[in-house]
């Protein structure tokens, strides 16, 4: 469904089949794309036939998992990563697939409890799902946005069956890959979002939440086999973020939103911190503060676009112990920024990149990634990104 959203977007065709062409399996797999309609709704259908399953071929993961049982192809992680690395595709490429990659194979390590070496690949190692993941790098890159927004993730709900054995949606690593993502359950009877289509989205979207004063261009619609009680339809657009002509502010509306709090337990904020960034908070902080009577208390603050402004103001006052907050609209200016995937001898690493008024670049490394890589070569954070940084700065040039 990403793969046909892509080319109905905009993707030329010819880029992705090319690019396709170059991966080391090119020769187990044919790409199908066709118009169809889904309840009313016109747009393109991708369907990725395994040549050495022959005439049993199936729709593929981001249909039924339980049809990929019979697929060829199951590989290791580090299988995986040496055919990216012997195909004949740019950096870019390469770095957002192994991107992909990694959060299924993080995912898939902590839930059997293995080391991320081991990880044996079921589903996401069949050659349907290589061809998904391959491809949506490959149109990411060619389409080179500034940034990637996404609304809140339906998994579904129900059962499906996988290698595994028959499971309740969500799936377990679905599940594991978008911690921290606004998720919603049962919209649908079944599968709504799969692995890969979960770590596609953990790898590829900046920002979960609708864009805000936005100008769509192009609009595609990528059509899924099955049928839901809603459209089976990914739909995906193209366009700019608006900016007030004055300052180059934003022109969405932003409040912050204030509570002075002093009979809370302070174990009470984290939860309360986590759950507001997780409904959509730009950000969340607390500061000391004291009020009359020299009754020490804590400011908490909320900082968010105008339209979710009344839904978070609503957590504040149903998961604190406040009974009364303040809501102050301001305007606020932000450098053009877009986040790149840098390839490193420790694995892939998103690189947010900021251009200043000035026109000089500056650049950081996304924390997570580099605690990830942490973890996994038994480095502090700080070697780690000591190490990542120096690579990262060989590779795109200005330094943090």
């Amino acid at each position: 469904m990403h793969l046909a959203a892509m080319v109905d977007l905009g993707v030329p065709e010819a880029v992705l089949r090319e690019g396709l062409q170059r991966l080391p399996c090119a020769d187990e797999f044919a790409l199908e794309l066709r118009r169809s309609k889904k309840m009313g709704i016109s747009g393109l259908q991708a369907r990725v036939r395994d040549l050495e399953v022959g005439e049993g071929d199936r729709v593929g993961e981001g249909e039924r998992m339980g049809d990929e049982m019979s697929s060829s192809g199951h590989r290791h992680y580090a299988d995986i990563l040496n055919l990216l690395d012997a195909a004949d595709l740019a950096p870019g490429v390469v770095a957002r697939a192994k991107a992909i990659f990694a959060e299924v194979a993080v995912a898939e390590a902590k839930i059997h409890d293995i080391p991320i070496e081991r990880v044996h690949f079921h589903e996401v190692g069949a050659v349907d799902s290589i061809v998904d993941v391959v491809g949506a790098a490959i149109c990411l890159e060619h389409l080179q946005v500034e940034q990637v927004l996404c609304s809140v993730v339906e998994l579904g709900g129900g059962f499906v069956d996988c290698a595994h054995g028959r499971l309740p949606v969500p799936a377990p690593a679905t599940q594991e890959i978008l911690k921290g993502v606004p998720c919603s359950y049962g919209g649908v009877e079944g599968e709504a979002t799969t692995p890969t289509g979960a770590a596609i989205l953990k790898a590829a979207v900046d920002r979960f939440e609708p864009p805000r004063a936005f100008r769509p261009q192009n609009i595609g619609y990528g059509l899924g086999t099955r049928d839901f009680q809603v459209p089976n339809v990914l739909r995906l657009v193209l366009g700019e973020c608006a900016q007030t002509a004055v300052g180059g502010g934003d022109a969405a509306g932003h409040v912050k939103i204030e509570a002075n709090i002093d009979d809370m337990s302070p174990e009470a904020y984290e939860p309360l911190i986590d759950h507001l960034l997780a409904e959509g908070a730009d950000d969340v902080y607390v500061t000391p503060i004291v009020m009359k009577k020299s009754r020490p208390a804590i400011n908490l603050a909320v900082l968010c676009e105008a339209d979710r402004a009344d839904a978070l103001a609503d957590a504040v006052l149903n998961r604190s112990t406040t009974i009364g907050l303040r809501m102050l609209a301001f305007e606020k200016r932000a450098l053009p920024r877009r986040t790149q995937t840098v390839d490193t001898q420790f694995g892939p690493v998103r690189v947010k990149v900021v251009v200043q008024p000035d026109g000089q670049r500056r650049w950081k490394s996304e924390f997570e990634d580099v605690r990830r890589i942490a973890a996994e070569a038994g480095l502090d954070y700080l070697q780690a990104k000591a190490a990542l940084d120096l690579q990262i700065a060989e590779s795109i040039g200005d330094g943090p």
